[in-house]
């Protein structure tokens, strides 16, 4: 018989199908989700309506629209989103656990003995389909991935799209991925090409056909090895990893692209990064605060001592000496605030000092009650006419808390 032990699931042009849910009068039209709506951003995502013509993610808006003069636009609602992406995952959790979520749209399961057998499996996997139509919505696509390693589990869920199931078998490979491009393994981007190239290898049947030795030298590190073993179906442990940074960066609107709007901004980053450490309960030792200018005027980038810092007031008055450093003159463009060196709250000792520990007691009360009442309840009168910029952001890995983020009253759908 044959077995699989992984379930991998990814969400088909998640946004755009969010949005086609959220608004049944989008449904089976073209749709592009964009972050502002202008000509000159670009789709953050697509509908698969949208894509014969030939428009995709990163796609200019402007250009999409000539492509597509039916193309719908919606403005991206992030906080939707996150709604939807945790239904999805209690949609899946009343016929498997999660076992960990990779992404906004993608998340792996382990297959328990009962049901590895590949026939079992793919039952299994229908049910997961199911549960996410009858549960979240029929708009809600998602392909499965089925395979003996959750790396190629991936591999098959992108092997059939939109609402597909694929199959990897140990006793298939090598010989099912050589149809494959190598730009289809994840990992392998364009720099990565490249360099397989120069090594000869063009197509995956070569690359499955290099020795360990030959991998490890080709990804000049031991990560050759783990795809030598990985593209044989095994399976490799993944290393616990730590968190290094938080932090946050935000293109400044044309209207705040000045010294005291980028300031603005500056602080509501500050007051959005501080939260989410004191959520985590991490503790910072350097903060790294930089600005981008207009004209090809140089990145400018400071990097401020913080000793063991999670206060907001604190982090304030190092951002305040390190802003004063700032060059004059070009105009800022985009900002970032980056919080790092952290040690979690269980290794770390808090401050002695009376006062620090009145800075971190008065941050936490305003968490307390920008959680209950939205984020702008109470906030630092620096940041006034910047309260609103910055809006909730979703990273590939990284899916925001809407507690912190938002205000319940400013949802829509």
């Amino acid at each position: 018989m044959l077995y699989v032990d992984w379930l991998f699931l990814d969400m088909n042009s998640f946004f755009a199908s969010a949005e086609q849910h959220l608004q049944p009068a989008l449904r089976g039209k073209p749709v592009a989700v964009v972050p502002m709506m202008t000509d000159r951003t670009c789709c953050i995502a697509v509908s698969y309506e949208a894509r014969p013509y030939g428009i995709k993610t990163g796609t200019n808006v402007g250009l999409a629209r000539r492509r597509c003069p039916s193309l719908q636009l919606v403005a991206g609602r992030h906080e939707n989103y996150i709604r939807i992406h945790h239904q999805i995952i209690e949609a899946v959790e009343t016929v498997l656990p999660v076992t960990k979520v990779c992404s906004i749209d993608e998340m792996v399961c382990r297959l328990s003995p009962q049901h590895r057998e590949v026939g079992r499996a793919t039952e299994l996997a229908r049910e997961v389909k199911q549960a996410i139509y009858d549960r979240v919505g029929v708009s809600l696509r998602c392909s499965v991935g089925l395979a003996t390693n959750r790396f190629l589990a991936k591999v098959a869920s992108n092997m059939q799209k939109p609402d597909g199931l694929s199959v990897i078998t140990r006793e298939e490979l090598p010989r099912r991925l050589y149809s494959l491009s190598l730009s289809e393994f994840p990992g392998i981007g364009q720099n990565m090409r490249k360099r397989l190239q120069r090594k000869g290898v063009h197509t995956t049947r070569q690359l499955c056909g290099l020795s360990k030795r030959q991998m490890i030298d080709t990804w000049e590190s031991v990560l050759g090895a783990q795809w030598w073993h990985q593209l044989r179906g095994e399976e490799i442990t993944e290393k616990s990893t730590t968190r290094r940074t938080v932090g946050h960066s935000h293109v400044l609107p044309p209207k705040l692209r000045t010294d005291e709007g980028a300031r603005g901004v500056m602080v509501r980053l500050l007051h959005k990064a501080a939260m989410r450490l004191r959520r985590l309960d991490y503790w910072a030792a350097r903060m790294a605060i930089s600005l981008s200018y207009t004209d090809g005027w140089p990145k400018w980038k400071k990097t401020v001592y913080l000793g063991q810092c999670q206060d907001t007031p604190s982090l304030l008055k190092a951002f305040e000496r390190a802003w004063q450093q700032r060059p004059a003159g070009p105009q800022p463009l985009k900002s970032a605030i980056t919080l790092f060196d952290l040690t979690p709250g269980k290794c770390t000792t808090p401050s002695l000092f009376a006062e620090e520990r009145r800075a971190l007691s008065a941050a936490k009360a305003m968490d307390a009650a920008n959680e209950k009442f939205g984020p702008n309840t109470l906030y630092f009168a620096s940041m006034h006419e910047t309260r609103n910029t910055a809006p909730m952001r979703i990273a590939f890995t990284n899916i925001p808390d809407i507690a912190s983020e938002m205000n319940t009253d400013e949802v829509d759908g």
